[in-house]
């Protein structure tokens, strides 16, 4: 079996993060393991507080997995420092991961901030040249690229930038001030439109976590960067099309909507 490795915050209320990602990369058919970066409190109404992993611990764990399942594949979400940024860049050199795709998560779907001023110069210096793929979203291609984004134009321009600037292939998402739900991949000069169709659900926490860790796992099974994304696109769109409604904010999707084991039936009432 095939294996993947989360490197995120926990969410306790199990929409987005860690745990977002290892039902992911169970229901996507690939080991998952976790190296968890921070404890948040947080819900579907937004995050009331954010301890950190010491960068020791985080070293600990990291080596812990490393010497012993190596990972096909490493999905980056939540790290709120530089500090622990440091720590994973260099033990991710250090053990020559590959297949890495780094979400650049800078705020929850709350509106939750998520990332210290002072992490947004590591990460694109330390974390985003060691990745195969980053996936921002529309308010994190602008922050990483300094320019706005309000067209499909500006999506190519800000793609291409970041791309070139830090060496990695970049799927940059549709949707917030963009009026479409296709996704832009620019990797190696080529660029690609993944399109996408508009689904009807306010329940989207995590969607970001989701869909990163599905491409990671896609990656680990050795399908291309291209096939991946596509896969990926498809299993987030069906687990936003079961339409689960928890919470009372932004909810999660239902990972595991394609579940069809008999250890997942429910009673039958009497």
């Amino acid at each position: 079996m095939k294996t993947a490795l989360a490197i995120a915050g926990s969410d306790c209320s199990g929409g987005a993060g860690i745990q977002a990602d290892i039902k992911t990369m169970t229901m996507n058919g690939v080991y998952a393991m976790s190296v968890i970066t921070a404890l948040t409190a947080q819900n579907t109404t937004g995050v009331r507080a954010i301890q950190e992993a010491a960068p020791e611990f985080l070293g600990q764990q990291l080596d812990a997995v490393f010497e012993d399942i190596f990972p096909d594949a490493v999905k980056i979400g939540m790290v709120s420092s530089s500090k622990l940024i440091c720590v994973i860049a260099d033990r991710l050199r250090y053990y020559k991961a590959e297949n890495v795709v780094v979400d650049p998560v800078m705020t929850a779907t709350s509106g939750s901030s998520l990332l210290k001023t002072d992490a947004v110069h590591a990460l694109t210096r330390k974390l985003l040249p060691a990745a195969a793929l980053v996936t921002p979203n529309i308010p994190e291609a602008q922050t990483l690229s300094g320019m706005t984004v309000e067209s499909k134009d500006d999506m190519l321009s800000a793609a291409k930038l970041i791309g070139n600037m830090y060496g990695c292939a970049v799927l940059l998402k549709g949707g917030h001030n963009v009026n479409s739900a296709s996704d832009l991949l620019y990797a190696n000069g080529r660029s690609t439109w993944f399109e996408g169709n508009y689904i009807d659900n306010p329940n989207s926490h995590g969607t970001g976590c989701t869909l990163s860790s599905a491409i990671a796992s896609n990656l680990a099974k050795g399908f291309s960067l291209a096939e991946s994304i596509q896969r990926a696109k498809e299993y987030i769109s069906g687990a936003l099309a079961a339409q689960l409604d928890l919470g009372q904010g932004s909810g999660p999707m239902q990972h595991n909507f394609d579940l069809k084991s008999r250890f997942a039936e429910e009673k039958i009432s009497d």
